[in-house]
């Protein structure tokens, strides 16, 4: 059975992110549709997936981190507005039957993804 599932970490200090907001939102004919709002663990990922089941099926998806309310809360000196902030990633799901794993890596100044297992 598939599932949505994320990571992130912290690079400008070589840690999992913990206490990031994560939203998760499907989008359909150009509308945003929340579905989940979560926070990350000590380890940077979500307790329980953020999708899957019968909610996990084909289409275009979003994923907003909240990395400079994170960076921010480590005393990391921001500039205003932060160069990173929101992370925005939208991507989309193909096959459903299949673990969708999108991890995030982070710093103050840039960011990474990609499609992990």
């Amino acid at each position: 059975m598939g599932r949505l599932t994320t990571h992130i970490l912290d690079t400008a200090h070589g840690k999992p992110a913990a206490g990031v907001t994560i939203q998760l939102y499907r989008i359909d004919e150009g509308s945003r549709m929340l579905l989940t709002q979560r926070l990350s663990n000590a380890d940077g990922r979500c307790d329980q997936p953020l999708l899957e089941g019968d909610a996990f099926r084909a289409g275009q998806y979003e994923l907003v981190f909240g990395m400079a309310s994170y960076f921010a809360g480590l005393g990391v000196a921001l500039t205003d507005p932060p160069f990173v902030g929101e992370v925005v990633l939208r991507f989309g799901i193909a096959t459903p039957e299949q673990h969708y794993h999108v991890p995030l890596l982070a710093s103050p100044w840039s960011y990474s993804t990609y499609r992990g297992s």
